[in-house]
């Protein structure tokens, strides 16, 4: 039996963010495909995090594409750099940190435009945000609505089909309190979720991070228990209103 409902490539981390952007692409009416990528990363804990939510939310297929950005390096998640560890809230929005990896929504959004594309899907949704992040420039608003743009020139289904790709980016002006909200009323179990930027080899959590800090200031903040385990426990970092 075909499906009728609308396809949707959904690019999942197994964070908190990607996984409750796939809740809301399943609310909305979507069948799931979702795609995750390992790249290298010191924290490929979190291909184990993506597998573990396609399964729970019965993606339609879950794609993990090998394409080892560490061989490029220039991130302290690919290469031999240390993850920058308790900064405060003022430090995140200072600048780009070393844990930005070159291109890497570019990248990753280019593959997921290719399996839109195979898939004859016209969606493609992405957890960016650009309130609780880390200075990302591809997690901006203007990037994304460059990429699609760009993907509405680069295919040839939009080009010749008459198709339009949309690249949804549903939690880009949200606060990480407000994603845990979103997900908790969609349901989502975040003990599925992996944050971690420099997790041990048991995939603890490291608790200094700043992908740790913010989990835990947005756990917070929405008044919900935080199920990630942490190496050991740490003080909450002080944040200024």
């Amino acid at each position: 039996m075909v499906s009728s409902m609308k396809k949707a490539v959904i690019l999942l981390s197994g964070g908190i963010d990607s996984t409750t952007v796939m809740a809301i692409a399943i609310a909305e009416g979507y069948e799931i495909f979702s795609l995750s990528f390992c790249y290298g990363q010191r924290h490929a804990v979190e291909i184990e995090a993506a597998r573990r939510v396609a399964t729970a939310f019965r993606a339609k297929k879950h794609l993990v594409m090998d394409i080892n950005l560490s061989k490029i390096g220039g991130s302290a998640l690919t290469d031999d750099i240390p993850v920058p560890k308790l900064r405060s809230e003022e430090e995140m929005r200072s600048g780009i940190p070393a844990t930005y990896v070159p291109a890497r929504n570019t990248i990753f959004l280019s593959y997921g435009l290719a399996w839109a594309e195979v898939l004859e899907a016209s969606d493609i949704f992405i957890g960016v945000n650009a309130v609780d992040y880390s200075g990302y420039p591809d997690c901006r608003p203007e990037y994304i609505e460059a990429f699609e743009i760009m993907s509405n020139l680069a295919i040839r289904a939009a080009v010749e089909g008459g198709s339009r790709i949309t690249i949804h980016a549903p939690l880009i002006r949200m606060t990480k309190a407000d994603i845990i909200r979103k997900g908790v009323a969609l349901g989502v179990d975040y003990r599925l979720t992996h944050s971690c930027y420099d997790p041990r080899s048991d995939g603890k959590a490291c608790g200094q991070c700043d992908s740790c800090i913010l989990r835990k200031k947005g756990f917070l903040e929405a008044g919900v228990t935080d199920p990630a385990i942490y190496i050991e426990s740490f003080e909450f970092c002080h944040f200024e209103e």
